[in-house]
């Protein structure tokens, strides 16, 4: 199985919005997120890694904050309160759910 780039950003078009389920298999879950002018998700009930596409900016991850960059790999823990912020327009990111409700066990 194989997702571009751009094949995942024609069918981010098709939906109202900033992100798209592109795969899914088991609790693994695939994603694009494409944020415009400000992150508002709210934290998430599985594990996620973030892959950045594109774009630069900051990334909050509970109380530490930092900078990112494309083809950085951000880790969020379930339930950790997390956005992107002060990103650039062009900011576009790869999304991975996987594991169960609470997180994978330490």
């Amino acid at each position: 199985m194989q997702i571009s780039v751009q094949e995942a950003l024609a069918q981010l078009k098709n939906v109202d919005t900033p992100f798209a389920e592109l795969f899914q298999h088991g609790t693994l879950s695939i994603e694009i997120y494409q944020p415009v002018g400000q992150d508002l998700q709210t934290p998430h009930e599985r594990d996620e890694v973030y892959i950045v596409i594109s774009g630069t900016g900051e990334f909050i991850n509970g109380d530490q904050q930092t900078s990112f960059q494309p083809g950085d790999f951000l880790f969020v823990p379930a339930g950790v309160a997390h956005r992107f912020v002060n990103f650039s327009d062009d900011f576009t990111t790869w999304v991975i759910f996987y594991g169960p409700k609470g997180g994978e066990k330490a």
